[in-house]
């Protein structure tokens, strides 16, 4: 069976073509394009559907999407997207009649994590946890090679655990959520509020390796919120192991002060829990919207 997946993003969409053995055949990125609106998204995941639909012989193939958010079990509605212009719109149903088709749509951290389990850091390992430290931060649970979903569609959504309910305003109306703190759009804008400078991530973790006092400041703040959620994690689902993606994943000191908070604060007398930097990489998503495809 050929499979087809998306991964629906705030700025691009990828799509990519597997064969029946799961050799990649064909891949693109095009633009959202968000700031056109809910209808318009939808035009580009046909577009994209249609020209990958052009490399496969004719035959039957799966299709899957990831995407921020996840579709409410309740109303059948998008809901916790931050491309807010999804949110509380029928995706699915309207992407069906659109498609002519059946098709699955996942939080794109539930795809990550997949892909991951089956093929990447996770492979032959029972209960994986794969965490997205990207612009924002998701989450996904899968157990024996099979995505956890939960009653709500809302398993695996650490990056809105609060650790401070008096902290940052986020997007979900809440107070304090691990996203605002060790996402990449959250470091910038606590970066921004505690200095009064903006600064990309790559800047402040350049600054940080350079010694750069302010930065390093900065990320002894960021290690401790890191040690704070992913402890939290462990404490409750205590995974055999955690896979970091996404482009905060990439910052080498995660895994050695990042690690050493998280061994600070959990609800053990050691951690013995790996967590380890992914292996698949910034194509895991769309590999993982492929694998769950329908």
């Amino acid at each position: 069976m050929f499979r087809i997946g998306m991964d629906l993003g705030g700025t691009k969409i990828e799509g990519i073509v597997l064969d029946a053995q799961g050799k990649e055949l064909f891949r693109k990125r095009i633009a959202t394009e968000r700031e056109l609106g809910y209808r318009h998204i939808l035009n580009r995941l046909k577009e994209l559907h249609d020209e990958l639909a052009g490399h496969i012989p004719p035959r039957p193939y799966t299709f899957g999407i990831g995407t921020p958010g996840t579709i409410s079990p309740r109303t059948g509605l998008m809901k916790n997207s931050n491309t807010t212009c999804m949110n509380g719109q029928p995706v699915k149903a309207d992407l069906e009649d659109l498609l002519g088709r059946k098709i699955e749509i996942q939080n794109d951290a539930n795809c990550f994590a997949m892909a991951e389990a089956l093929h990447g850091a996770g492979r032959g390992i029972k209960l994986v946890f794969g965490v997205i430290m990207g612009t924002g931060c998701g989450g996904g649970v899968v157990h024996n090679g099979e995505v956890i979903i939960g009653r709500q569609a809302i398993a695996g959504e650490w990056g809105h655990m609060s650790i401070n309910p008096d902290g940052p305003l986020c997007y979900c109306g809440q107070r304090g959520c691990v996203e605002t703190y060790i996402s990449g759009g959250g470091l910038q804008n606590r970066y921004s509020e505690q200095f009064g400078v903006k600064k990309t991530f790559r800047e402040i973790e350049s600054d940080y390796h350079e010694g750069e006092p302010k930065a390093v400041e900065f990320m002894k703040i960021f290690f401790s919120h890191f040690g704070r959620a992913i402890s939290n994690l462990i404490d409750v689902l205590d995974p055999d192991v955690i896979v970091l993606g996404g482009g905060v994943s990439k910052f080498d000191a995660i895994y050695t002060e990042g690690v050493a908070q998280v061994a600070k604060y959990v609800f053990s007398d050691s951690l013995e829990t790996p967590i380890v930097k992914h292996q698949i990489g910034d194509s895991a998503g769309v590999i993982g919207a492929a694998l769950i495809g329908i």
